[in-house]
């Protein structure tokens, strides 16, 4: 507390008046422009990384950038994560879902362990909400992940995309850089794509390519950021290289 009580006073003498004005130039007509879901962990500041601003982004967050399939609810019961969506995407119009995910994410290092049967038994589920939140919500990257395993990680994934008769395919880390948990990391980000598809709420607007979904992946350790390139079939390297050929996808793809 007492570093956050320096901090806001620090805010007051160099940041506050500043964005007080970035507030009010929003206040009557803000236009974010995306949903942005990503995880909880300390080191992941997405408005930093991004540059974004006041009024730019939607930000979501939770342990492991997870947004459960829409199976999982029945009637009114539900979570934060689809009324997000619904707010964004639907009351404000927003165009664009971004999922980024992260490496030596703890959330998934903890899914990744929960592939030992005692570790995961029932008992140590009811003790832990983490467990029992990767268990219920994020198991089915844990099977993808041990598809990939089977093949020496060598050959592609495939998810579905925004609406039930699109595919894309993915070759996960094919140069080998990453540990085994943050190619389970690539694999999970890539899921919520097909996760955030499943809602009834927003297929007309997928149907229609009214709203698009991306994937980020961020490595904590290097500070680079990759995009999902459907058209390289990977996760690819942000940089200045890169730049033009993927804005030219992104206005292919998602335009």
């Amino acid at each position: 507390m007492d570093k956050l009580l320096k901090g806001v006073m620090k805010y007051r003498c160099t940041q506050k008046e500043k964005m007080v004005k970035q507030f009010l130039q929003v206040k009557n007509n803000p236009t974010p422009k995306a949903v942005f879901f990503t995880c909880i962990d300390s080191r992941m500041i997405p408005t930093r990384f991004t540059q974004t601003n006041v009024g730019d982004m939607f930000i979501v967050r939770n342990a492991g950038n997870i947004i459960p399939h829409s199976h999982h609810f029945m009637d009114e019961y539900t979570t934060n994560e689809p009324a997000a969506l619904e707010l964004g995407c639907i009351v404000n119009d927003i165009r664009h879902i971004i999922v980024c995910g992260h490496s030596d994410c703890k959330a998934i290092n903890l899914l990744y362990n929960l592939q030992d049967s005692n570790f995961a038994s029932q008992d140590n589920r009811r003790m832990s909400p983490l467990r029992a939140w990767l268990s219920t919500h994020a198991l089915t990257s844990l099977e993808k992940f041990q598809q990939l395993e089977l093949t020496d990680y060598g050959k592609p994934l495939i998810f579905q995309a925004e609406t039930p008769l699109r595919k894309f395919v993915a070759y996960i880390d094919p140069e080998n850089n990453f540990t085994v948990e943050d190619k389970l990391s690539q694999i999970n980000t890539l899921q919520q794509v097909q996760n955030i598809a499943s809602y009834g709420f927003l297929k007309k607007r997928l149907e229609k390519h009214e709203l698009h979904i991306h994937a980020l992946w961020f490595d904590i350790y290097t500070g680079e950021i990759y995009f999902f390139s459907r058209a390289a079939k990977r996760f690819v390297l942000i940089n200045e290289k890169n730049f033009e050929n993927l804005l030219d996808e992104v206005e292919q793809y998602y335009s």
